[in-house]
């Protein structure tokens, strides 16, 4: 584990690539293990609640109870809640709002907290968690004078999920611990989570709707933290931030019926996860590694070529994500979406003519 002061405005990386890219223009056609989204979704039942709410499209967003809806969801004071237009618009505002002088982000992780910081004018400090730990943090590499800490949990794209004491023990006074829990439901029982926390000082935690249950399209997310520094990151919002639709999407996602279909979806795919584990350990012989043990939606593996694979792939049908935007990756990197059996046998035969020819190490 390193820490390092960025050179220069990205430090060599494109932090504003994202999954999607993989999938635009040439890459519709593609089978997507590029993407972090559940496939098939959004639900059935889901669909035609956002659909009813279009009727009242003529009057002005009103969030007041979908916004009860997530506090109760997670048993917290209406206070300590702040809905967003999906948790990239949080990191935003966030950068935007909050007065820190040394920010810090616990690297590889998602880029846009970083991206974001640094358009609102901030100097970002880095710690690259590596490999040879199992990309698991070490709380004592995180130095003193940082002010606002980001880590996500379960991380992407390292799907590791760090233990919830070991990222309280971050908290300091008059420091922001901001946790990235955008797939925690998609991990059984949510174990991990400090999202019902209000013993940790200084905790802002971001949940994500759009991950689950297929709503990248229609954007809507939330930050849970104390009521000061939610009023201080409502300030920087504009009017009417999130739409009708996304408000009915928020209040059903949380009810009790999408939570328990999210907690089945979750133990689907950790079964699902294990099956594709399970066939790329087949592909040792070939210098492919996983991160392990992966326990979000997703699984990062190291492969020789991974560049000649991922095009080799293309060419056969299937998008996935290219890990060398992540700081703290280079290009031997792929990250893998999880999805269901049918899909992953397919995948798999397409990786094993992919990386047919390529040297091993």
């Amino acid at each position: 584990m390193s820490t390092e002061k960025p050179m220069g405005t990205e430090s060599g990386h494109d932090l504003r690539h994202h999954g999607d890219a993989e999938i635009r223009d040439d890459g519709g056609s593609l089978v997507d293990l590029a993407v972090n989204v559940r496939a098939d979704t959004p639900p059935a039942w889901l669909r035609e609640h956002i659909a009813a709410s279009l009727g009242g499209l003529a009057a002005y967003p009103d969030g007041r109870a979908a916004r009860a809806a997530v506090a109760a969801r997670h048993g917290l004071p209406v206070e300590r809640v702040l809905l967003t237009a999906g948790a990239a618009e949080a990191f935003v505002l966030l950068a935007r709002a909050l007065k820190v002088q040394r920010p810090l982000v616990v690297h590889p992780q998602f880029t846009e907290p970083e991206a974001a910081l640094r358009d609102a004018g901030h100097t970002v400090d880095r710690v690259l968690l590596r490999e040879e730990d199992g990309f698991r943090l070490d709380p004592a590499a995180v130095p003193e004078t940082a002010d606002l800490v980001v880590i996500g949990n379960p991380t992407n794209p390292t799907s590791v999920l760090h233990p919830a004491d070991v990222i309280a023990s971050l908290a300091r006074p008059g420091r922001l611990l901001v946790v990235d829990e955008a797939f925690m439901d998609a991990v059984p029982g949510e174990r991990e989570s400090l999202a019902d926390r209000v013993d940790v000082p200084g905790l802002v935690v971001l949940r994500s709707l759009t991950k689950t249950w297929g709503l990248a399209g229609l954007r809507i997310g939330y930050v849970l933290a104390a009521p000061e520094t939610v009023q201080d990151v409502e300030r920087a919002q504009p009017l009417w931030p999130v739409s009708t639709p996304a408000l009915a999407a928020a209040q059903a996602c949380v009810g009790p019926r999408a939570v328990a279909e999210a907690a089945h979806a979750a133990h689907r795919i950790a079964a699902d996860r294990a099956h594709l584990l399970t066939g790329l350990a087949r592909f040792a012989p070939v210098g492919l590694r996983v991160v392990e043990p992966a326990q979000g939606p997703f699984v990062l593996i190291r492969l020789p070529h991974a560049a000649t694979v991922r095009g080799r792939l293309r060419d056969l049908g299937y998008a996935v994500r290219r890990g060398d935007t992540f700081p703290g990756l280079d290009g031997e990197w792929l990250r893998l979406a999880v999805r269901d059996r049918a899909t992953v046998d397919g995948f798999l035969r397409a990786l094993e003519r992919a990386v047919a020819g390529t040297p091993t190490r």
